[in-house]
């Protein structure tokens, strides 16, 4: 098994390579990069010189590499070619990409265009939230769709399946950001009950709170957002765990199991657990980076947090690409990594299961 691991270690590398150059290239295409923002800011009399102060050095990303720009032909030929040199689109894309590659080995992200701050630090300063939206959710689900697909599974027909089943159904239907903002119009101040914080993951004496004062104002501001971002999984879920059961506990070796003696609660958890459960595992790596990146972009914005989904839609909106790429690296490297630990679950549940041998 630690040949395998150190297989698929090795293999993130060249898949990030291969992530990375896919959207460098696709970044060459996209008009209106920084540069287009600035001076299309300009026209419009804004004011972005405080802005891009922050934003000096060599920016090796994607963008612009003409000295032509449409909003910028009332502008000296000078201030615009100082902008490339400052952006770094004054080098050819390929020299570019590659420093970018160099400066990643080292860990190096660069600095926002627009924010006087590494991307690093950026990244670091709203992962926390992201993290919790996408571990809570998943989390969540998984613990309350196993037992209870299960339990539809034992009484597959009976009038619990069916009202439960409606119920899943119902809240499936629901898009996560309608549901999002019916907690907020009844529960968090909107016309209804004021329960709950709209904004953030602590409150402002946070520091002042003991520990269990401090779990307790944790679990108060995450409760909506992350029971918004949880809904939608429930159906698909529970209603596979609830067919996969169903599929293993038709099998042979579950009525011979039976035929032993043995009582169903061991013929469940002890035989068919495992089997079945190998397909709801499978789901784990897509459920939590469904959460963690489709899913955080709405609810951050209607719950007011700061996060990796925001920041990465913001950095697109503005062609922050240093931004872009470093978010985009974030979301990539999770997602792999996150792919590896579901295979170790995989033999956690099931020891037959040796990926080393097929190797």
């Amino acid at each position: 098994m630690g040949a395998y691991i150190l297989r698929r270690l090795l293999l993130i590398i060249p898949t990030l390579l291969g992530i990375m150059i896919v959207n460098f290239a696709l970044i060459q295409f996209v008009p209106g990069g920084p540069i287009e923002q600035i001076l299309a800011n300009l026209e419009g009399n804004g004011d972005v010189f405080e802005g891009i102060s922050g934003g000096g050095g060599d920016a090796d990303f994607g963008g612009e590499s003409e000295s032509e720009y449409v909003g910028g032909r009332g502008l000296p030929p000078e201030f615009i070619a100082e902008l490339e040199r400052e952006f770094g689109f004054d080098k050819p894309p390929l020299e570019r990409f590659l420093n970018m590659i160099w400066n990643y080995m080292r860990f190096d992200f660069g600095e926002s265009y627009f924010r006087s701050i590494s991307v690093f630090d950026l990244v670091m300063e709203k992962m926390p939230v992201s993290i919790t939206l996408g571990l809570w959710s998943t989390l969540i689900a998984y613990f309350v769709s196993i037992p209870l697909g299960i339990k539809k599974a034992v009484r597959d027909g009976s009038s619990f399946d069916t009202w439960t089943s409606g119920a899943i159904i119902i809240g499936y239907a629901i898009p996560g950001f309608l549901f999002a903002i019916l907690l907020v119009v009844l529960f968090a101040g909107g016309s209804y009950w004021r329960l709950f914080p709209l904004r953030g993951l602590t409150s402002t004496d946070f520091d002042q709170l003991s520990l269990i004062g401090k779990v307790i104002d944790y679990l108060w501001h995450i409760a909506l957002p992350v029971f918004a971002s949880t809904i939608a999984a429930f159906a698909t879920l529970t209603l596979l765990t609830k067919n996969s059961f169903l599929d293993e506990i038709k099998k042979q070796y579950v009525i011979t199991a039976k035929a032993k003696g043995l009582s169903e609660r061991k013929v469940l958890y002890g035989h068919v657990f495992r089997n079945a459960m190998l397909i709801v595992i499978s789901g784990f790596p897509a459920l939590f980076i469904g959460v963690f990146f489709g899913g955080s972009l709405i609810i951050e914005t209607l719950f007011s947090l700061d996060g990796l989904g925001r920041l990465g839609f913001e950095a697109a909106v503005a062609r922050d690409y240093p931004v872009v790429f470093g978010t985009l690296f974030a979301f990539s490297l999770i997602g792999l990594v996150v792919g590896i630990i579901t295979d170790l679950t995989y033999v956690f549940v099931d020891p037959r299961i040796d990926f080393e041998a097929r190797g």
